[in-house]
C-alpha cells in the first residue's frame, strides 16, 4: 500500500496548529486511505514526556546540545512507535514539525550548525524523510506579536526567547527550504487563515499520487 507523509513548518506564531487542523478537516475526506495527525516534539508517550522537559520554562540549564538530543531522542521513539508503523500501514501522515524544526531551531538558533544536528538526526529517523513540507512564512517578529496576543504568560522555553535567537532560526529555515526546493513548498502565513489552508490544500491536492485521492 502506497503511503505519504508531510510535515508542516515554521517560525513560533506562525500558526502550524490551527492551519494544519483545517487542512485535515479539507483534505482527509477526499483521501482514499486513513490518515494520521501527529506533532513534535512528542507524538507518542513516552515522546511527550520529553516533550515536556524540553519546552518546561523552569528548565534554564538546559544545554544547547542536551537539547537537540532530546528532540533527537523524541523524534526517534516517534518515528518507531507512530510515523513508521503508520506508513508501513498506508496511511497518509501529517506531522506538526519534523527534523527541520531542529535544524533551524538547533543548528541555526543554538549555532549547533545544521550539519551537525542533521547527523543525529538522520540516526534518530533511520534518514526518512517527508514527502512535501509546507513551511509557513511569517517573519519572526510577527509570530512573537501573535503568540503575545493569544496566550501571554504562557509561552513556552523557547518561544520565551529573545528575537535574536528567533531570527537565527528563521534565518536557519531560509537555508533548510533553499537546500530543498522539491520538497519543500513555502505558503505565506501573512495571509487571512481561510487563504492560507487553501493555499496548503492545493499543493497537498496537486502532489499526493492520484490513487490516494478520491476522484
Amino acid at each position: 500500500m502506497k503511503s505519504y507523509f508531510i510535515s508542516f513548518e515554521g517560525p513560533d506564531g506562525s500558526g502550524k496548529s490551527t492551519v494544519l487542523k483545517q487542512v485535515v478537516a479539507q483534505i482527509g475526506p477526499r483521501l482514499k486511505t486513513q490518515y494520521l495527525v501527529t506533532r513534535e516534539p512528542g507524538g507518542s508517550k513516552i515522546a511527550e514526556k520529553i516533550r515536556q522537559l524540553i519546552l518546561d520554562p523552569v528548565n534554564e540549564e538546559m544545554s544547547a546540545k542536551t537539547e537537540a538530543l532530546l528532540y533527537a531522542a523524541s523524534r526517534s521513539q516517534h518515528m518507531f512507535e507512530t510515523v513508521i508503523p503508520a506508513l508501513k500501514a498506508g496511511k497518509v501522515v501529517f506531522s506538526d514539525r519534523f527534523v527541520d524544526s531542529s535544524l533551524a531551531y538547533q543548528g541555526a538558533g543554538r549555532d549547533l550548525g545544521i550539519a551537525a544536528v542533521k547527523q543525529i538526526n538522520d540516526f534518530a529517523t533511520s534518514k526518512i524523510e517527508p514527502d512535501l513540507t509546507i513551511f509557513l512564512d511569517v517573519k519572526p517578529q510577527v509570530g512573537l506579536d501573535r503568540i503575545a496576543k493569544e496566550r501571554a504568560g504562557q509561552e513556552d522555553r523557547l518561544e520565551q526567547e529573545k528575537l535574536i535567537f528567533h531570527q537565527k532560526v528563521y534565518q536557519g529555515y531560509q537555508e533548510v527550504n533553499r537546500a530543498h526546493p522539491q520538497r519543500i513548498r513555502v505558503v505565506d502565513a501573512n495571509k487571512p487563515l481561510n487563504l492560507v489552508v487553501d493555499d496548503c490544500v492545493k499543493i497537498i491536492a496537486n502532489r499526493l499520487p492520484a490513487d490516494l485521492l478520491k476522484d
